[in-house]
């Protein structure tokens, strides 16, 4: 039993964890796959997550002065699959050998109350890997459903990575024309591959006069970079009375992003969206377990093609190596999952894809 750890900003290891006990409602699950968060697992590899320098007021839903959590940061991650090995005898779903996804960190298995698992369990022959997308898929649905798209809508996504390009697919599903902006080609040539109607390389120029060249504006823009900069552009590319999203974790103080400027001139609407809970309008019929359920049904049912995403699949051994990666060259990596076993039964092991970087080349 062990678990993937995060000793120090920049330290990864693998550390030994004691097995959980099998209570009463519980069962054991065994890891199969673990997708990194590049987001969220990122800033605490960077040391830049504010949990780590301030108090999470939970109560007042203010930061404070503290911290939240300290240094090492064992089994992070919130996207797992894996098998139901072990089940308390009060328990009848799901039952031993299914497949289930949900969220227990990068650790080799977790006891789990059996109830959490309740609508979680992959169907026969589905491929594990797409398991590993439902918390990610959740926060890039709340995100579009934060925008309030409609049919016919422009909108400009801001941010192709694994978020940014399922927001793209799920906007496109929504009946939105889609601008898709990002500094890495690979992952423009892929959000077309998703149905952005045109891409933007943000190297080249300013996104936000492009758009407005090209289309008077967008309706709505999401930014899901983290970037101060690409929230000032994609606030600089809507219509007067527009809506942009901030769906990014962005970090540290705001340069970049000039509230007096068109933010101000244009009566932009500017709102938040994170995965602690859905857009407001729609708290009285969505939660976040029906945005995750949602998800998969459509991935499950081939309308969103996550397996293109995968870019790297690496034993959960090598999880310094992968953070490494993911933060010195990003360009190089999209959805980086580890590998904690071989699929059971007649799933047979991992058949991704070529890189996700180098299909799209």
């Amino acid at each position: 039993m062990h678990a993937i750890t995060i000793q120090e900003p920049g330290v990864v290891g693998v550390t030994p964890e004691p097995p959980g006990r099998l209570e009463a409602g519980c069962v054991r699950v065994r890891t199969i796959y673990s997708g990194v968060s590049a987001g969220t697992e990122l800033t605490a590899y960077r040391g830049t997550n504010p949990y780590l320098t301030r108090h999470w007021d939970a109560e007042r839903r203010l930061f404070t002065e503290g911290r939240t959590h300290a240094y090492p940061l064992s089994g992070w991650g919130y996207q797992e699959v894996g098998e139901v090995v072990e089940a308390a005898p009060d328990v009848a779903a799901p039952p031993v050998g299914s497949l289930v996804w949900g969220i227990w960190g990068h650790r080799a298995e977790a006891v789990l109350p059996a109830e959490r698992l309740a609508g979680h369990v992959l169907p026969p022959g589905a491929d594990p890997l797409t398991g590993v997308f439902a918390r990610v898929g959740a926060i890039a649905l709340n995100a579009v459903h934060a925008a309030g798209v409609h049919l016919g809508d422009q909108v400009t996504i801001f941010g192709q990575g694994v978020i940014g390009l399922l927001a793209t697919r799920l906007a496109v599903l929504s009946g939105a024309r889609v601008v898709a902006a990002d500094a890495i080609p690979a992952r423009l040539a892929l959000a077309r591959r998703f149905g952005a109607a045109e891409t933007f390389d943000v190297l080249t120029g300013s996104c936000a006069e492009f758009v407005r060249k090209r289309l008077d504006g967008a309706d709505t823009a999401i930014e899901l970079s983290g970037s101060h900069h690409a929230l000032h552009e994609a606030i600089r590319s809507v219509r007067r009375g527009g809506r942009v999203v901030a769906a990014g974790f962005y970090q540290g103080e705001g340069v970049g992003l000039r509230l007096g400027e068109e933010f101000h001139h244009n009566q932009v609407q500017l709102v938040s969206s994170q995965i602690g809970a859905v857009a407001a309008g729609l708290s009285h019929r969505w939660d976040v377990e029906r945005l995750q359920r949602t998800f998969m049904e459509l991935a499950l049912r081939g309308e969103v093609d996550t397996g293109a995403l995968v870019s790297h699949v690496t034993p959960a051994r090598d999880a310094a190596e992968a953070f490494a990666l993911l933060d010195r060259h990003p360009a190089d990596a999209l959805q980086v999952v580890f590998a904690f076993g071989e699929p059971p039964g007649n799933h047979g092991p991992p058949t991704p894809g070529p890189p996700a970087h180098e299909e799209a080349r």
